[in-house]
């Protein structure tokens, strides 16, 4: 068994001509782009490409095999350079009822392990989306119906950022997703939790003690891959193996979520929109205590205190850990060129959050840094949480 890096939402921007995919994606986020990031500065053995159901998206996977930089593998999976397995995904919005009655909607990250079977998805689902070429796009049925579709052909479904107050089942579709997926509810064996929350929050849910935990970053641009990623111990790189991890089988798993602290999340905390900031205090804010207006976006932190049925957190005793990870993105005073040098010296970003010593870093930028990147890593930051989509702030010391 080797233990693996992985990070299974990662967004495609443009196509290989310029078509518009996520249009709020970089530019330079293409297939071949993120296959060479994950190999060559990353570090990611295991890359979840989340718009593979474009056909424009097919078209450039199709044209990439034929290069012979990379295969497809009978255990599902294509694989670049021998170093990196890319899951092909499509991120699916469905159409909900919600608690109360209303309308609601919801991210799904579905997974197939060949090009034929999401080739096949992507075909089916054009039935009940208008624009099959964007991602994320808005489909005419709801999460019950899609588990069906989607394992029609070999794939899977997790439901994504799952407690963000947009696009999120927790966060504005139910209080628990044995609602929403009823009798089906036993396909559904992870969830994402997202950038605004983390472990010890999720297991103040009881449903959710049997599900394995994911944490990936949701790049729109290439540096924010691995922004929040997982260890998963694996035989080998593949769909199937990666499966048996997410399902606890036959020895795979994941052995740890490393993730931003909740706080730094862009919608950890409840947000007043007319005071344009997060509202710190007890939770859960219902009313902006600085104007007294009910005009706000309600935290993840909120939304759990809010739906949680456990009075403490705790964890199944085979819950992996949850470790704060400051990507090097996210270090206050460390900018492109200086990450461009330690990356040139030690070859992935995974190397130097997880191996290089403080003596080592030092060596090639600097005391300043060196202290400040394993500060970082060992947790010794304050932070100012972040909402209403704007990011918290980190300060080391």
């Amino acid at each position: 068994m080797k233990e693996m890096f992985a990070d299974l939402h990662v967004h495609i921007g443009r196509s290989e001509n310029g078509k518009p995919i996520k249009i709020t994606a970089a530019r330079s986020l293409n297939f071949a782009n993120i296959a060479k990031e994950c190999a060559d500065r990353k570090g990611i053995n295991i890359v979840g490409i989340i718009d593979c159901a474009s056909p424009y998206v097919i078209e450039d996977i199709e044209n990439f095999l034929k290069t012979g930089e990379a295969y497809e593998i009978k255990d599902g999976g294509i694989i670049y350079k021998d170093k990196v397995c890319i899951i092909l995904g499509s991120e699916i919005e469905t159409s909900e009822v919600n608690d109360q009655g209303k309308t609601g909607s919801a991210h799904n990250l579905c997974y197939f392990p060949t090009l034929a079977d999401i080739k096949a998805f992507s075909k089916e689902m054009s039935n009940y989306i208008h624009n099959i070429t964007l991602s994320s796009q808005r489909a005419c049925i709801s999460a019950y119906q899609l588990v069906d579709i989607v394992e029609k052909y070999n794939g899977i479904l997790i439901p994504a950022h799952t407690f963000t107050p947009h696009k999120s089942f927790y966060g504005n579709c139910t209080d628990r997703l044995s609602k929403i997926f009823k009798e089906k509810f036993d396909k559904i064996f992870a969830i994402e939790l997202g950038l605004s929350a983390d472990t010890y929050l999720a297991d103040e849910i009881s449903e959710l003690e049997t599900r394995t935990f994911i944490t990936d970053s949701d790049a729109h641009s290439l540096p924010k891959i691995a922004r929040e990623y997982n260890k998963v111990l694996l035989e080998d790189i593949s769909f199937k193996e990666l499966l048996m991890a997410l399902k606890n089988e036959n020895g795979r798993k994941i052995v740890a979520n490393y993730g931003l602290d909740p706080k730094l999340g862009k919608y950890h905390r409840t947000y007043c929109e007319n005071c344009d900031k997060p509202i710190e205090g007890e939770p859960p804010i219902t009313e902006c205590p600085y104007c007294h207006g009910n005009k706000i976006t309600m935290g993840v932190f909120d939304r759990i205190v809010t739906i949680r049925d456990k009075q403490e957190s705790k964890s199944p005793c085979n819950r992996p850990p949850y470790v704060y990870q400051v990507p090097l993105t996210f270090v206050p005073g460390l900018g492109g060129k200086t990450i461009d040098k330690l990356l040139n010296h030690f070859d992935t970003e995974m190397t130097i959050l997880h191996k290089v010593s403080q003596d080592d870093i030092e060596a090639v930028v600097g005391e300043k840094i060196a202290k400040t990147i394993i500060a970082a890593r060992e947790g010794k930051v304050n932070i100012q949480a972040g909402g209403g989509g704007v990011y918290g702030k980190l300060t080391v010391g």
